[in-house]
């Protein structure tokens, strides 16, 4: 994915906010989205405050988590995605819950973007059908906490 790329976020919780954190730090512009604005506040503060550990433990440097924080952008719209190239959704691990935000994001992607959730037991192949994209659906599992395990 070339670093001019767009990555939304659906999810501002722990998952969610680390997510949009490591692809910030990476270089990408970031579309974080929640239904609601005190999980965005949130979010935002554990972010500046995880890369504020980073800072303090030289892993990075404070221009760059400046940089980083100025990527992200935050939307209780999720029309805010649609000009995102890859768009991965962090909510609670409800089926029910994921099928009605990958419903609700018919008609709003773009036609090449892709769809990934970060779900650990939800079949994938289940969620995509409630796509209007499945063979653009994948599943991407981030292990917790996101900023720490170099694992995906």
């Amino acid at each position: 994915m070339a670093e001019s790329a767009k990555v939304g976020v659906i999810g501002a919780g722990q998952m969610g906010s680390g997510i949009a954190h490591v692809f910030s730090l990476a270089g990408y512009n970031v579309v974080l989205t929640d239904i609601a604005d005190i999980a965005l506040a949130k979010a935002r503060s554990a972010i500046e405050k995880n890369m504020g550990r980073q800072v303090a433990k030289n892993i990075i440097e404070p221009a760059a988590m400046e940089a980083s924080l100025a990527r992200i952008v935050q939307h209780t719209d999720q029309k805010a995605l649609s000009d995102c190239d890859l768009v991965i959704e962090a909510a609670t691990e409800n089926a029910d819950l994921k099928k009605k935000i990958f419903e609700g994001l018919n008609g709003v992607l773009s036609d090449r973007a892709i769809l990934a959730s970060n779900t650990s037991s939800i079949s994938i192949t289940g969620l995509a059908s409630s796509s209007d994209r499945p063979e653009q659906f994948i599943g991407l599992h981030f292990m917790n906490p996101v900023p720490v395990m170099q694992l995906v």
